[in-house]
């Protein structure tokens, strides 16, 4: 049986879709406009000096990592996402880039201080800039979003952790824009390196 027990007409649920996108888009701009662009700056910088760079998240910040690495590839470099079969080890001129909205999950705190052990650096993008994370890395994205365990915040309505992750993806598509902005290649020189294995 459905969790969804309560039937609504078409009429209701478009006017509930209505409000919700209005919503969501509303708590997106607000929280993005907060985020400091000198730290994206800095992440953007960071990355660019890298031999290599490694993306580790769990869960659905971990998801958002990866459209991240795809696009990082695009433009040339070399990226590994942690836990793949294929990802080699990370070493001194390395550099991992973590996300999470707590900062304290354990695999990626974990990862860190693997990185760190190895003698690559760590950027962390979170929603606390004094969680365990941040205070393992060399530059810190800090996104003003709710935890994920955070119910009834009055940051957001959304569910477990959606505008942290949501706020994530600008916050990546945004370097990888201020990453391309650097270069003169067109975009059709990006979609050579595309997937081709589809």
């Amino acid at each position: 049986m459905s969790v969804i027990a309560t039937k609504v007409s078409l009429d209701e649920a478009t006017d509930q879709a209505a409000l919700n996108l209005t919503l969501i888009q509303g708590e997106i701009l607000e929280t993005s406009n907060k985020i400091d662009v000198r730290e994206l700056a800095v992440l953007a910088h960071k990355i660019q000096g890298a031999q290599r760079v490694f993306l580790a998240g769990a869960g659905r910040s971990g998801l958002v990592l990866r459209m991240a690495a795809m696009r990082l590839m695009h433009l040339g470099l070399t990226v590994h996402v942690a836990g793949d079969t294929t990802t080699p080890a990370i070493t001194s001129g390395d550099l991992l880039l973590v996300a999470s909205g707590s900062g304290t999950t354990s695999g990626v705190v974990k990862a860190a201080q693997t990185a760190l052990a190895a003698g690559a650096e760590v950027a962390a993008i979170t929603t606390d800039p004094d969680s365990p994370l941040a205070g393992l890395a060399h530059a810190v994205v800090t996104i003003p979003a709710a935890r994920k365990t955070d119910h009834g915040s009055a940051i957001t309505r959304q569910y477990s952790g959606s505008l942290f992750e949501q706020s994530l993806f600008l916050a990546t598509e945004t370097v990888f824009q201020t990453l391309w902005d650097a270069t003169d290649e067109p975009a059709e020189q990006l979609w050579l390196r595309h997937a081709n294995l589809e």
